[in-house]
Order: structure tokens, then sequence, then C-alpha cells
């Protein structure tokens, strides 16, 4: 019986192997047949730099794993009331970048009016929309008071809403929320807590709002997750200054997303988030007890805060 020949093994191929040089294009080569053109951009320039990073700093293998595990924990403080990836962004400075693009885009449509010879002022400034925005938030009419409940000191907000060339905006919807005098928001306080100071408001025909609330208090961003344990690292205090926060919205202009700083609060010179901009930072005007503006009266003392808002016609 004649034996069995041995077949000889297939030769290898030579572009089996890439090299590390070569990886990065290897890797974009591979998105070849992605039919979404903005995600294939926004992939390829990732991949770009994070190679290019990793070689920069000579990234090794635990440090890798140290970050992945960091990321990890991250998702895992997240919850339906916490957004751990949204704070971690924030003290990056990474939101108020991506909000600095938007509001330039946006600002360079409205150079000039539609042909009718008024002048156009810049629209509000955006800042960060922060973690603690809660969807939802009861509707109430002009004048409510949300801070009945909440230790602080009372405080009327009011002013106008229009557009670039000083038209009113009127059926506007603004959401508002803050944290408590003592610097803790209602979804900091337990699953069971329910909203506090916090609405959605729509202006009325003049584009006018009002309503009542407490002076924000200066708070630390929550330091009892990753987020935390990387400032303290990093050698970084956790502070933002007293805000308001204000998101405005009307049919036919861009979104705003923004805060208004209490201009005698601390540490608006090192904002967490990086989040303080000149324009947004408002007189908190201390008043006696007597006639408020609306009307009311008060046993006590209280401040008034007024601020005008522009947007941006587009959608």
């Amino acid at each position: 019986m004649a034996q069995a020949q041995t077949q000889a093994p297939t030769p290898a191929s030579d572009n089996r192997e890439i090299l590390a040089e070569d990886l990065v294009q290897a890797v974009i080569a591979r998105m070849a047949d992605c039919e979404d053109a903005r995600f294939k951009q926004v992939m390829a320039s990732l991949v770009t730099h994070l190679h290019a990073f990793a070689k920069e700093i000579q990234l090794t293998p635990p440090e890798w794993m140290t970050a992945i595990q960091f990321l990890t924990a991250t998702g895992q403080k997240c919850d339906e009331k916490r957004q751990e990836f949204i704070l971690l962004s924030d003290t990056l400075g990474l939101s108020m970048q991506v909000v600095a693009i938007a509001q330039a885009s946006g600002a360079a449509k409205v150079s000039s009016g539609p042909g009718t010879g008024t002048p156009l002022m810049g629209p509000t400034e955006a800042t960060v929309q922060g973690p603690f925005y809660w969807e939802g938030a009861p509707e109430l009419p002009l004048g409510s008071d949300l801070g009945t409940d909440v230790p602080g000191e009372p405080t009327y907000y009011h002013g106008r809403v229009t557009d670039t060339a000083g038209k009113p905006i009127a059926g506007c919807a603004m959401d508002v929320w803050s944290s408590d005098s003592e610097g803790f928001y209602d979804q900091q306080k337990g699953d069971d807590a329910p909203m506090q100071l916090r609405a959605r408001f729509y202006t009325d025909a003049n584009g006018n709002y009002h309503y009542w609330a407490i002076k924000p208090a200066m708070y630390p961003v929550p330091v009892d997750g990753p987020v935390g344990a990387m400032l303290t690292r990093l050698g970084r205090h956790p502070f933002r200054p007293g805000h308001m926060h204000k998101m405005l919205s009307a049919p036919g202009y861009q979104k705003l997303t923004t805060h208004i700083f209490v201009s005698d609060s601390k540490y608006l010179d090192s904002d967490a988030v990086f989040g303080v901009r000149n324009s947004l930072i408002v007189d908190f005007q201390a008043q006696p007890p007597g006639k408020a503006p609306d009307g009311r009266v008060m046993d006590s003392a209280y401040h008034t805060a007024h601020y005008d808002f522009r947007l941006a016609r587009g959608a």
C-alpha cells in the first residue's frame, strides 16, 4: 500500500500582520462600507486622535486598563436621576467646548436682519446643561413661587424674552431649576424626593416672565463617584458658583440652555465646569420688606434678579 502523501501547508499571506504604524489607516479602511458619512467622519477622526494620544504619552497596558475601569465605574454611577458622564464631560471642559462650537455656528447666521434695516444683537450666550436637568417639570403660571417650602432667601426673577432684533417672543417655554440654599438639588435628596425648585413657565404676550424662587447658593458637584475621585487626584476643587438654570424654546427659534450667575458668589473665577460667562452674571439686588414688583407684600427682605434673554431664529 502506497504511503499517503502529506499536503504542504498553504503559505501564509504577507498581508496578515498589520504593523503598528499602519494601524490607524487599517482601522479607517475597515469603515469603507459605512453609508453614514458623518458617522464615518467622526469615527475616523476619533480613531486618529486616540491612537495619536496613546503614542504621544506612551500609554501602558496597566494604564489603559485603569482607564477602562474608570469609564466602567462612571457608567455604573449613572441612573435615572444622575448622569456621571455629563459630569465627566463638564469637569473636563468638553461640554463648554461643544456649547461654544454650537453657539459660534448659530451666531454666524445672525449677522444681519432679513432686509428690515433693524440692527441685530447677539443671542444670549449658552452654557452647560449640567447633570441635574429633570424632564417633566410642572407647568406653572407666571408669578408662581417655587421656594415656598425651601429654606433660602426669597428672590423675584423677572425679565423679557425677545429675538435678536428686540421683538418679543410670546409663549416661549422657559424651564428653570436650581439647587437649594444648602447646595443640593431635589435629585440628590433620595429616590422618593419630589421635584423642587424647578418648573416650566411660558412668557406672556409681550415676552415677559416673572416668578419667585430663592437666591441660589454655591455648591460642590457630586464627589462620591469616579469623577469626584478624579478631581481630588488632580488637586482641583469641585465647586460651582450660585446659579439658576434656564432652558428656553419657542417654535422658529434656536433652543437656548444657559444660567444666570449670582454676582457676589464665590468661585465665579474657577467654576468646576468652566461654565461662567461674563454676560450671564447678574446682580441679585437686596430689597427691604414691603411691596414687591408684582404687588406681593413681603414681610422680610428679599432679592430681585432681572435678566432679558435673546433667542436666535432657526431650527
